[in-house]
């Protein structure tokens, strides 16, 4: 069992294929089946220290895994029993229910167990499930001490995480057949599947994909020829609420940057001395130190946001657009722009500039970027960062504390601080999957932010997010 951090996400149909190239390579589905299964005892043995183990088989190859998962259990003196919901369909699974040499009870009659295994469907559900499975199924899972789905619990999407089922029980731990899947780190359906861990198959899972699981970032430290300039240069331009533009300052400063610059009328108060205040004007933005703008938080919407608004992105600066600005595009694109432009609309955000969508997050967050020709950042419990080139990261369990005011002006900050300067930063996984330049940079700053709330606990503000930020910046 390894965990999800920094391993490739692949779809449903991703899966088939990695499994048809390796069968075409040599491997047998029955040999997949029976390394799967294979993996799925040696977790549960480990897992349900000795107590009675329930496996919950469907008609297909899921079904087929739990048969032998079963198998191999009883072998190593775990008790173990069976219930199915339907005889196995698939030539491999008829060949796993072959080989235990059990009894097979009905679902619908079958007695409790302090683990239940649900190996019904897995990746291959695509319709609702009949309450006849859906009841008994529940019952099990709900009342067990301790749950484990093989692959994907039964009920959900593997592609949109969308819930297929009337009532869903929260599973303990889901273990993964040879890649993460988009069901396991979408928000609502990661609460279900619980922790996630993700087993080997035997199977070539290709690891050159354009959709990954974020992993820790790895920053470089500065150097005896660092100074306040080459470690970055960021401007954060204010409006109408100028502490959202401290918050933003602050946290871009904390998180590495060596100058944070406040454009705004006058200066907040409380602002920190290490950020300089200087009276808005568009010329400000010519300084050849700049690295990145931010402009958005408690920008405002009226005319003279607009105005600041036109005047960072007509620069040729990677421009970093949260809150306010957010609601002013008014339906630009930013193909033509030379530098990075970075969206990060929380779900409202992005309704508004997309409108209403359905299915998965990813497609939806990937649609838009290429629409605009952004880099962009759709908040929540699962951060989904997209670049222009249509590669993905997903920040997976985000926080549920950050739902707090201020803490996407903090963000905003931090990606505009990292963004200032090109530096060398990358994820844990090889850097093709993540790009270049912006997109390492983001990835970072979107770990970086919730680390920070992890930290913290909870029942924090953002003003103690942003102090936060300095902590886990030395640690990295």
């Amino acid at each position: 069992m390894t965990p999800i951090e920094g391993r490739p996400i692949l779809t449903a149909g991703d899966m088939r294929w990695a499994e048809e190239c390796a069968i075409e390579g040599g491997s047998t589905v029955e040999g997949l089946m029976e390394c799967a299964g294979a993996g799925v005892a040696e977790a549960v043995r480990r897992l349900a220290a000795g107590s009675r183990v329930l496996m919950l088989c469907g008609p297909g190859n899921n079904g087929g895994d739990g048969y032998v998962a079963a198998r191999i259990l009883k072998a190593n003196g775990i008790d173990v029993r069976i219930a199915a919901s339907a005889a196995p369909k698939t030539e491999a699974a008829i060949t796993a229910r072959a080989a235990w040499n059990g009894p097979v009870e009905m679902l619908v009659d079958t007695e409790q167990a302090p683990v239940v295994i649900d190996g019904l469907f897995g990746t291959g559900l695509v319709r609702r499930l009949d309450p006849a499975i859906n009841d008994p199924m529940w019952r099990l899972l709900t009342n067990a001490k301790f749950s484990v789905a093989i692959d994907v619990p039964s009920g959900l999407h593997t592609d949109s995480g969308e819930t297929l089922a009337d009532t869903l029980s929260h599973i303990d731990l889901t273990l993964a057949l040879g890649a993460v899947k988009p069901v396991h780190v979408l928000a609502d359906s990661a609460a279900i599947c619980g922790t996630v861990r993700v087993l080997d198959i035997g199977a070539w899972i290709p690891t050159d994909g354009d959709c990954w699981v974020m992993g820790r970032p790895s920053l470089e430290t500065p150097s005896s020829g660092s100074t306040k300039y080459n470690r970055g240069m960021v401007a954060i331009i204010g409006g109408t609420m100028p502490g959202a533009a401290a918050l933003a300052a602050e946290a871009a400063l904390r998180a590495g940057a060596g100058y944070a610059l406040l454009l705004a009328e006058k200066a907040p108060p409380l602002l920190p001395h290490a950020v300089v205040w200087r009276e808005w004007s568009p010329d400000q933005l010519d300084d050849a130190r700049i690295g990145a703008i931010v402009v958005g938080p408690g920008l405002g919407r009226d005319e003279a946001a607009g105005i600041k608004l036109d005047a960072a992105l007509a620069t040729d600066k990677t421009v970093v657009l949260d809150g306010d600005a957010l609601h002013l595009l008014d339906g630009r694109t930013f193909h033509d722009r030379d530098a990075a432009t970075i969206l990060t609309p929380h779900g409202g955000e992005f309704k508004a500039i997309a409108g209403d969508w359905t299915g998965s997050k990813l497609d939806a967050a990937r649609d838009l970027a290429d629409r605009l020709g952004c880099v962009l950042v759709f908040k929540g419990s699962d951060t989904v960062i997209v670049d222009t080139n249509g590669r993905l990261t997903v920040a997976p369990n985000g926080p549920a504390w950050l739902s707090t005011a201020g803490t996407g002006d903090v963000l905003a900050g931090v990606i505009g601080g990292l963004a200032s300067v090109r530096r060398r930063s990358f994820l844990t996984i090889p850097p093709r999957a993540v790009g270049k330049g912006e997109l390492a940079e983001v990835n970072a700053a979107v770990w970086m932010h919730a680390e920070a709330a992890r930290r913290l606990g909870g029942a924090f503000i953002a003003d103690d997010l942003a102090r936060e930020l300095s902590a886990v910046r030395a640690a990295l």
